[in-house]
């Protein structure tokens, strides 16, 4: 069976996602959820960045991919608050994961009545 990758950091992420969820249920704003997410990273001391740009290799000085958050600069957070994650989010995802050299991404979509993070792990070209 393969290892977990970053068990532990994930772990204490989703204890901390969950509490979001649980203070602000499933119909406010991404915004919202970021701010509580912030809140709660810097009350727990969680070493976290948000929003930031991730560069797109072979485009000198450009950014266009950010990032929700990075915590201990090991793990991606993309936030949702919408019906259903897509084939798109995923995409998405991936190209964060490629343009930061991180191996480890979570999607998560508070709208969901039980809160999902999905797991992505970064594909090696």
């Amino acid at each position: 069976m393969p290892e977990i990758i970053l068990k532990e950091l994930s772990y204490v992420i989703n204890g901390l996602l969950f509490e979001v969820h649980n203070q602000l249920g499933r119909y406010c704003r991404e915004k919202q959820y970021g701010d509580a997410l912030q809140s709660i990273l810097a009350e727990k001391g969680v070493e976290f960045e948000r929003e930031r740009a991730l560069p797109i290799e072979d485009i000198e000085n450009k950014f266009t991919n950010r990032v929700d958050f990075i915590i201990n600069e090991k793990i991606l957070i993309d936030l949702k608050a919408k019906p259903v994650v897509t084939k798109e989010d995923y995409y998405q995802m991936q190209r964060y994961l490629q343009a930061s050299g991180l191996n480890l991404g979570l999607i998560v979509n508070f709208r969901n009545k039980y809160l999902k993070p999905i797991r992505i792990i970064r594909h090696h070209s």
